[in-house]
Order: C-alpha cells, then structure tokens, then sequence
C-alpha cells in the first residue's frame, strides 16, 4: 500500500515509518506521546540499521512490525536508499520520521519535505559527518558556548541539513558535562519532535523557495475571531 502526501495537507492519524539504530528513546517518547493521546499519529513501521537496536524491542512490544535494513547488505548508496524506503511506501506513511537513524541515505523524489530528522544542538552549529550523540555534547562545551539546544528539519541528501520546520534552546550551565548537556536537550527534544510532527499533521508546515514557512488553517483564524 502506498499513501499519497503533500504538505499542507491535513492527516488523522499522521502515519509514521521511524528509522532508528540504536536504543530508541526517540521512539520510545513518541509512542508515550501517543499513547498519552498527545500525538495524533500511529507508527506503522519501524526499520533499524542495526538488529541489535534495543530500539527494536520497543516496537514490538507495541506490536509495530518492524525491518532491519543494514547498510553492508548493499552495494551502493542508491540501493541501501531504496531498501530503507521501499518499505515506508508499501507501510503507507505519510512521513518517515529518522529517530537516532545513524546512516546516511538519499531521498527518493516521492518522499522530498517527508522525512524528519531532530538533531541534539542548533543548526547550522554543531552538526554534519560523525557529529552525532555525545560528540555534539563534547563539542558544545568544548567551544565555550552559552546556548544548545535542539533542531527539527526536513532531511535532504546531506547530513544535518534540509529546510528547519522548529528549533528550541537551552542554556548550557557552568559546571555543564556531556551527560547532565544531553540530559538537558533531551528533554526538550521529548517535546519539540512532537510539536513539529503535530503541525505537520495540522496541515500548517510548509516549504517555499528551500525554507519552512508556517501557515494557519482557515478553521485556526475562525476560533481565534470569536475570542473575545
């Protein structure tokens, strides 16, 4: 089964495929979100690079089918592509949603502005080949930098880059290590991929000339209107 979607279109449930490699947190959070009736969505498949992803173990005890596609099975970046997003199609998501995905792929033309990615620091700062994880947390502090924070973008071919759907800081503390910084992000990365995936379920997320732009929906300025 394949699901046609554009942005700007209104979706309930958002159907979701989440790419993940590791343990899942990510994944963890939205299914809580969900589940919490927070997140109007359903995750309809879940695919690791990896079969030893904790993250797995999260899926399945949700009953989520999941796939493991592993980059060494394919010998080109084109081929590794198209086995990550075969699947997605024929699960009908309308978005795939990277979840701590560590591998790189190319974005298939049917699925441009419908791949998410959230990175642990602010885009363009801290980001690109191997800045993943505590290495981001590692290069935070070492800079002496007052703000990290969190980004949620539209992936393209290239690492931690793609139009910028939402971004949300926090202070970085003096006596600040790795684990307390990432810590700090985490949590409101909980929040903010949510927040993103709802407006782009909302139908209110666009892209134009390479950039996000948020527009309201026509029932959004009526409520407002009759606010006294």
């Amino acid at each position: 089964m394949t699901m046609s979607f554009t942005l700007g279109q209104k979706v309930s449930p958002l159907r979701l495929a989440v790419l993940i490699s590791g343990g899942g947190t990510t994944l963890r959070n939205l299914l809580d979100k969900i589940a919490a009736g927070k997140l109007d969505a359903k995750i309809e498949l879940v695919i690791s690079s990896s079969a030893k992803a904790g993250g797995l173990e999260f899926a399945r005890a949700a009953g989520i089918p999941t796939a493991v596609v592993s980059q060494n099975d394919y010998g080109s970046p084109e081929e590794f592509s198209q086995a990550v997003f075969e699947p997605c199609r024929q699960a009908g998501a309308h978005l795939v949603v990277m979840a701590g995905f560590l591998k790189h792929v190319l974005i298939p033309p049917d699925f441009l502005h419908r791949v998410t990615n959230i990175h642990p620091a602010l885009i363009p700062n801290f980001c690109g080949p191997g800045m993943y994880g505590q290495r981001v947390h590692e290069a935070v502090l070492q800079s002496g930098a007052r703000m990290s924070g969190c980004t949620v973008h539209f992936v393209d071919d290239q690492y931690d880059h793609g139009p910028i759907i939402l971004q949300r800081s926090v202070p970085v503390l003096e006596d600040d290590t790795p684990d307390t910084l990432a810590a700090r992000v985490f949590a409101c990365e909980c929040e903010v991929y949510p927040e993103a995936l709802r407006m782009i379920a909302k139908g209110t997320v666009l892209v134009d000339s390479g950039k996000v732009r948020i527009v309201e929906k026509p029932e959004s300025r009526r409520r407002k209107a009759k606010l006294p």
